[in-house]
């Protein structure tokens, strides 16, 4: 069933568990494989790409441009196919040039490229088969969907691969229904066949207590955010629990009211929203990051009553001052101390916000910890800074390297010692990736530094949940697809295994829980 001779079996040797579900992808369909960081998921859509590269084209989609030419350069270094049959295709390339790249056997590219070039008429889709790399991404209007749509139309079959498809229900649910994905096969770091080849990964919580100064203006901070709350709820919006996600999802209900309590609603809500964020930064990064923001706030072109109102607040001034007296957030501190207890470490650093990366790196190069920062193209910097970037960090021109939130999915990141976390994550799928940078090729370790009785604790219990959960809905996933025989299977959008039309009362995602 499997074709592995346009694999160089010189780099590439697939493991039992890798052809063991490309094959059950060419017999059961459209299918999810996840996988845990540094296990081989492209592997898998490699040898899918050598089996059908006799009979038909095939598309391999990643979601940024450095992903989508980091598997580029594997397929031109570890298939033995002509390097005239392969195309990397970006927004970078001229929309006449890119016509002729559409034809070729093998096609890496953004998803949103091609679903530009496909609206445009540059091009039809004509593939057979297709991978979707992060494949938890395909979600709302992101453009993976509208080209699984495409996908379901020519009856290509659809690989989508993952570390984590997160442990929401309703949004797994609607990345199987996107991809039209009726087989999951999962991995874990325990299974059999699986277990051999990974390494072990030691994790820590460090609690940090954070001084009195900062408490106190946490608690100020907090007193001043339930104010303002309880005025909301007066006006029929009661602020239930002061997250973001929460406090966006009352937005949405503010700005469908119709009569005078609306505009007064907006105001008194933009201050909630502004508070919890700043609690937020005091709490989990630190005096300047927050004070950067308050300067922000203060030198903005257009404040809004909503902004004037924190900003006229006596209690901002007392806060202010008890900062200028107690000094940086512990946490500083602390990742400095454990990373000179460490120091023949390759470390990556996670950091939620670029003014706290920056800070970091003072403090790293104060301390003599030679360190960059990495971060996205939002910050200003170029593929190429950041391509020199990780080039550095290979070759140990510095040993730690402080990431935002780009280092945590897909890119070749050199090999590391130590993952640390300056906070935790409440996204399930962000830890997952986070971790998996560590303890790839020899035994890892992680560290998760998070301030006692702040937000930080919510969060570092809220990925915990929420990944034992995941864990519980793959495994409800991964029986529920098992099929008692496996039957050969045209890849198609919307036909059971028999090839046939599904009928109503087929299975689907939510009959696996």
């Amino acid at each position: 069933m499997l074709d592995l001779s346009y694999l160089d079996t010189s780099k590439i040797r697939p493991r039992e568990y890798q052809s063991e579900i490309a094959e059950s992808a060419l017999l059961n369909g459209n299918t999810l494989a996840v996988l845990p960081t540094g296990l081989g998921k492209t592997i898998i859509a490699l040898i899918l790409i050598s089996t059908k590269f006799g009979s038909g084209k095939s598309l391999f989609l990643a979601p940024t441009k450095p992903l989508a030419n980091q598997h580029y350069q594997k397929i031109l270094s570890e298939m033995l196919v002509p390097e005239g049959e392969v195309a990397l295709v970006s927004g970078e390339i001229g929309p006449e040039e890119r016509r002729g790249l559409w034809t070729r056997k093998i096609v890496v590219s953004t998803p949103q490229t091609l679903k530009n070039d496909i609206e445009k008429g540059r091009t039809t889709f004509d593939f057979s088969l297709c991978i979707f790399d992060e494949a938890h991404r395909a979600v709302g209007n992101y453009a993976y969907t509208f080209i699984a749509s495409e996908c379901a139309k020519n009856k290509a079959l659809v690989l989508g691969i993952t570390a984590s498809p997160g442990g929401n229900r309703k949004k797994i649910d609607e990345i199987m229904e996107a991809l039209c994905i009726t087989n999951v096969k999962i991995k874990g770091d325990e299974d059999p066949g699986v277990v051999k080849y990974t390494k072990p990964l030691d994790m820590k919580w460090l609690p940090i207590e954070l001084g009195p100064g900062l408490k106190k203006a946490s608690e100020i901070l907090r007193e001043m955010t339930s104010e303002y709350s309880d005025t909301l709820r007066k006006l029929g919006f009661p602020v239930r629990f002061q997250s973001k996600k929460s406090l966006l999802d009352l937005r949405k209900r503010i700005t469908l009211l119709e009569d005078d309590r609306k505009f007064t609603a907006i105001s008194i809500y933009t201050t909630i929203f502004n508070l919890v964020h700043m609690g937020e930064l005091l709490e989990t990064q630190g005096v300047s990051t927050f004070s950067k923001y308050v300067i922000g706030l203060r030198t903005r072109e257009k404040q809004s009553k909503g902004i004037l109102r924190i900003l006229y607040d006596k209690r901002l001034a007392e806060i202010e001052k008890l900062l200028s007296e107690s000094g940086e957030h512990p946490k500083l501190a602390a990742l400095v101390e454990l990373l000179k207890s460490r120091p023949s470490d390759k470390v990556i650093v996670f950091v939620q916000y670029r003014a706290q990366i920056d800070r970091i790196v003072q403090e790293l190069t104060a301390n003599k910890i030679s360190s960059m920062q990495f971060v996205g193209k939002r910050d200003g910097v170029t593929q190429k800074q950041q391509k020199e970037t990780i080039d550095r960090f290979r070759a140990g021109d510095f040993r730690v390297l402080v990431a935002s939130s780009i280092g945590e999915e897909g890119l070749d990141i050199p090999l590391v010692d130590t993952v640390i976390f300056f906070e935790p994550v409440p996204s399930e799928i962000r830890s997952i990736q986070r971790r998996g940078r560590a303890g790839r090729l020899k035994a890892g370790n992680v560290f998760v530094l998070f301030a006692k009785g702040t937000r930080d604790e919510t969060f570092l219990w809220a990925s915990r949940r929420r990944e034992k959960k995941m864990r519980s809905i793959m495994q409800g996933m991964q029986a529920a697809s098992n099929p008692p025989a496996a039957v050969p299977f045209a890849p198609s959008s919307g036909l059971n295994a028999e090839g046939k039309p599904k009928t109503k009362g087929q299975s689907k995602l939510s009959d696996y829980f």
